[in-house]
């Protein structure tokens, strides 16, 4: 049974509901969230609730996890744009999101899937065609893993495992994957 695999929405609902169509069209109704869903964009509500009536698991992302709290000690840089858009978002958001934000996890297992944001072990964790090490994304026990963060579409062998990156919905145009199996097909909208 195929699953979808979407990541870095980044509130962005017009390209979320463009890859909802799409999924509805290909016949495909399983699909995990990969993180990043909701700041960065202009319809943050919106993709929350269209998450929500979808029902898909959500993986907790670092864009995601700095709505709830920035972290001091974040590898990446905090902008004041970054800040005046959290604080944009936030206004947004009543109770409820926040919980639903809460809700998401950091990793999700899905049969022999294994889906994350940036590695296994750490949002913040980038895995790019060019990275040497990949250590941290060796993980006994999965035939896939997972990830987004990088905003590439691409894939490869790690260990006894593929690794896909499903690319970034909020992307122009709009990018997502399609597991079947150990079989993967990215798509473009």
């Amino acid at each position: 049974m195929p699953l979808a695999l979407v990541s870095d929405i980044h509130g962005n609902d017009r390209s979320l509901a463009a890859v909802v169509a799409e999924l509805e069209r290909l016949g495909i109704d399983r699909a995990v969230c990969l993180g990043d869903a909701v700041q960065g964009g202009d319809e943050p509500r919106q993709v929350l609730d269209r998450l929500s009536g979808l029902g898909w698991p959500v993986v907790l992302g670092n864009a995601d996890d700095f709505l709830l709290e920035v972290q001091p000690n974040s590898p990446e840089p905090v902008t004041e744009a970054q800040l005046e858009k959290r604080t944009w978002t936030l206004e947004q958001l009543d109770a409820g999101h926040l919980e639903q934000i809460r809700s998401f996890r950091r990793r999700i297992e899905i049969g022999s899937v294994l889906a994350f944001h940036g590695s296994p072990s750490s949002y913040d964790d980038a895995l790019l065609p060019e990275t040497d090490d990949d250590s941290a994304w060796r993980v006994a026990g999965f035939d896939v893993l997972a990830g987004g963060h990088t905003h590439v579409q691409w894939t490869r062998a790690i260990g006894g495992a593929l690794y896909v990156n499903p690319g970034a919905v909020m992307s122009d145009p709009p990018e997502f994957a399609v597991l079947t199996g150990r079989s993967v097909s990215f798509h473009h909208i």
